[in-house]
């Protein structure tokens, strides 16, 4: 729902209060659907990215999509996509900054959902990715949610906020909450692993079939069920941890797709998203990257 221009500055060295000199620059489409489409059309899987643009940055966000290698269905609206930018360090300290996004008017809502359920019929599973620009209500996903479930379509809830808690209410089958995104839903700080789990149980009682809970480098909480897992990634040198989130979620639903078991499509994705990191800029693991992580990472079953 709500795309965007990335653009990622490499500086020498980020600090408080004093210059930094910028070593590259570069543009991409951005986005978190967008990023998940390019993760599981990289691992060999069929996706449709379906998206709003406008304005006249649109052009260009279509030229960068026009060489995606996946089909996308583009939902015109009349205001500017917005421009994210992202700043990073050679030591992987990094600022991110994202505009809230172009206004859309009921009559652009009501388009991108007619146009969502005009492929749900040929979906297995609906991704409803990233936050809600201005003009989108709260329960909208809650809605398509709600949609995809009376056609037996799977969905993936990743958003914040109140797109988060509306559409938990819907019963999506996984929800992928990160740490900060959990701690706004519950009001409260997720210090220790025990709080990790316990918050990783409270979403899951709030309706969702499933969570993964995403921790960053300490891996991810699972919940399926009344199972619970825990996977631990091996450590390595981050160099951009941007997007690594996104491309954890899009594995672990790849792997489901694949007919894996909940605890493996949960190392799948900690071993993606640890393997994305690892990248310089707005890259994301091959299939063969993640592969060669995941038989590192340290899947453990939690004692309930």
């Amino acid at each position: 729902m709500n795309p965007a221009i990335d653009r990622t500055i490499a500086v020498d060295r980020l600090a408080f209060d004093d210059r930094a000199y910028i070593l590259s620059s570069s543009d991409s489409a951005g986005g978190r659907g967008i990023i998940a489409s390019s993760v599981i059309h990289s691992f060999g899987g069929k996706t449709l990215a379906i998206l709003s643009a406008g304005g006249a940055p649109a052009a260009r966000f279509e030229e960068f999509m026009d060489h995606c290698g996946f089909p996308v269905a583009t939902v015109p609206i009349r205001n500017d996509i917005r421009l994210n930018l992202t700043i990073t360090d050679r030591h992987g300290l990094t600022v991110k900054l994202n505009e809230a996004g172009p206004r859309l008017n009921p009559e652009e809502v009501a388009s991108v959902e007619s146009t969502v359920e005009k492929y749900l019929g040929s979906a297995t599973w609906l991704m409803l990715c990233g936050s809600l620009p201005p003009g989108v209500p709260a329960d909208f996903y809650a809605h398509l949610i709600a949609r995809a479930t009376k056609k037996k379509v799977r969905t993936l809830l990743d958003t914040d906020g109140d797109a988060l808690s509306r559409g938990i209410d819907a019963e999506p089958t996984i929800v992928t909450p990160n740490q900060q995104e959990a701690e706004h839903l519950l009001n409260t700080v997720l210090l220790t692993r025990s709080s990790a789990i316990a918050a990783a149980r409270r979403v899951q009682t709030m309706g969702a079939q499933s969570v993964v809970l995403s921790l960053g480098s300490r891996g991810a909480i699972g919940a399926s069920g009344k199972q619970m897992w825990e996977a631990i990634p091996p450590r390595v040198e981050a160099i951009s941890p941007i997007g690594a989130g996104d491309a954890m979620k899009a594995a672990v639903l790849w792997s489901l797709e694949n007919g894996d078991d909940f605890p493996q499509a949960l190392s799948w994705g900690v071993a993606a998203g640890t393997a994305s990191a690892k990248l310089p800029g707005m890259k994301f693991a091959t299939l063969e990257q993640a592969r060669a992580v995941r038989a590192d990472v340290d899947l453990r079953r939690i004692d309930a």
